[in-house]
């Protein structure tokens, strides 16, 4: 589409829509930046801009002579895609899209995308580090931090893109294709948004939707919904599993990686406590991040060698101090109950475990049964905590404790912590109500643990 002089929309002043609008300025398009938070100053949202980007911005309301002349829509992923304000537009037959496709439109170079409900910031961390470890031209973007329309002028015919795609960002792709793909995982998450479990997996799937037989997806055979993806897809499937042995693809057998291409025998890898990354999780992330390097090209001695030395991505089971003889570790992006699962089980120390936040209509029953004798006491914070205390008593497990903030929490971890005990921040719930966004938790959480005197 070309967007040469023509009025595009870009709702949402955030990361990706400062990104959007910087990008339509600089290819001659004319972008309006739109928030409907009125109390917010034009002038702070015009201050997030480079001198160089000409952009209108609106608050409030749009007024009907820019509302006629709109040729194309931006939303940020944070923007429902059945809002009343795009069915607007959707109505007019006028395109929607998100900062994604925006991006891939003016992209140059290859892109391999990774989704799926838990693991995509370490997966995407860790084959950015490998392909920037072997090629000269890398960008790691997307729901990752960075913005794919930050970098899209940028890149050039032997660029290689690593991106973390979300579903929210999935939900607006249309050209978008990468050469090789992954669904790491599908767990009910984000139901408030697409309302069915049904909606949420087919947008999960939407990430190869575009692929060919040329094109990989990769895929996790213990995972029913992907595993079953795998029958479907037009793409080339290359599936990993950490039970049981593959005749084709990569897995676990007992300690060690495996690659078998299922002609000659299955090759060793590597023994999975040569990683500094921790935990079941991370191998199957470990195996993912491998299969699409391998199958774009890079040799597989340059992709263990990174692999065995990368660290794990800040605020995922991320260790952060021993204070008191007590360990403490920062979970914050446990945003959902899958995810905080494979927290607890990454511990193998008596945990006290803090929890709560956001109500995204998640259930807890199974985070509550991995607990499985290792959580001394239950913290929780935020909307859901009666919601998650009642799920915990119904299981049997009553050592829970209230607290307002995360000053008292870390009071009460004091309290009760003793040498020899783990403290985990892994809330099983998104940040909002409390936190901007679970970095800022993280972080905190962090500096009251650092904070701790000796």
């Amino acid at each position: 589409m070309n967007v040469e002089n023509k009025t595009v929309l870009v709702i949402g002043t955030g990361i990706s829509g400062i990104g959007a609008a910087k990008l339509l300025s600089r290819v001659q398009a004319k972008p309006v930046l739109f928030d409907t938070n009125e109390e917010l100053q034009i002038d702070d949202i015009k201050n997030k801009l480079p001198e160089d980007i000409v952009a209108e911005v609106v608050v409030g309301t749009i007024p009907a002579e820019i509302e006629e002349k709109v040729s194309l829509v931006v939303i940020s992923p944070g923007v429902p895609v059945d809002s009343p304000l795009v069915e607007i537009f959707r109505k007019k037959n006028i395109p929607i899209w998100g900062e994604i496709e925006l991006a891939y439109q003016f992209a140059k170079g290859k892109v391999l995308a990774v989704t799926g409900t838990n693991g995509k910031t370490t997966t995407t961390s860790l084959l950015g580090q490998i392909m920037q470890d072997y090629f000269k031209s890398v960008y790691v973007v997307g729901n990752i931090g960075n913005p794919y329309t930050d970098i899209a002028l940028e890149t050039k015919e032997n660029s290689v893109t690593v991106a973390e795609i979300s579903s929210f960002q999935l939900e607006t792709i249309h050209a978008f294709k990468p050469t090789v793909s992954a669904i790491l995982n599908i767990t009910p998450d984000h139901l408030n948004r697409h309302h069915t479990m049904e909606n949420y997996i087919t947008v999960k799937e939407a990430i190869a939707s575009n692929q060919t037989a040329q094109d990989t997806c990769v895929l996790n055979y213990e995972d029913d919904y992907t595993h079953a993806f795998g029958l479907q897809t037009k793409a080339s499937v290359i599936y990993f599993s950490t039970k049981r042995v593959l005749e084709k693809g990569i897995y676990l057998s007992g300690e060690d990686i495996y690659l078998a291409d299922g002609a000659a025998a299955p090759e060793k890898l590597m023994n999975i406590h040569s990683m500094k990354l921790i935990g079941t999780h991370n191998v199957e992330n470990a195996m993912a991040a491998i299969a699409m390097a391998y199958s774009f090209g890079v040799p597989m001695e340059n992709i263990i060698r990174t692999v065995q030395t990368f660290k794990a991505v800040e605020h995922r089971i991320e260790f952060v101090a021993t204070k008191k003889g007590v360990d403490y570790y920062n979970d914050s992006k446990g945003t959902n109950p899958d995810a905080a699962i494979k927290g607890i089980q990454a511990m193998c120390k008596p945990t006290i475990l803090i929890g709560g936040g956001y109500d995204k209509q998640n259930e807890y029953d199974e985070w509550i049964d991995s607990f499985d004798g290792k959580v001394k006491y239950l913290i929780l914070i935020g909307q859901t905590k009666e919601k998650i205390a009642d799920c915990a008593r119904r299981h049997g497990f009553t050592d829970i404790i209230f607290a307002e903030n995360l000053k008292e929490v870390m009071q009460i971890c004091e309290e009760k912590a003793q040498p020899g005990d783990a403290v985990l921040l892994s809330p099983a719930c998104a940040s909002w109500g409390m936190f901007p966004n679970y970095e800022i938790r993280g972080k905190m959480f962090k500096e009251f643990v650092n904070n701790i005197k000796e």
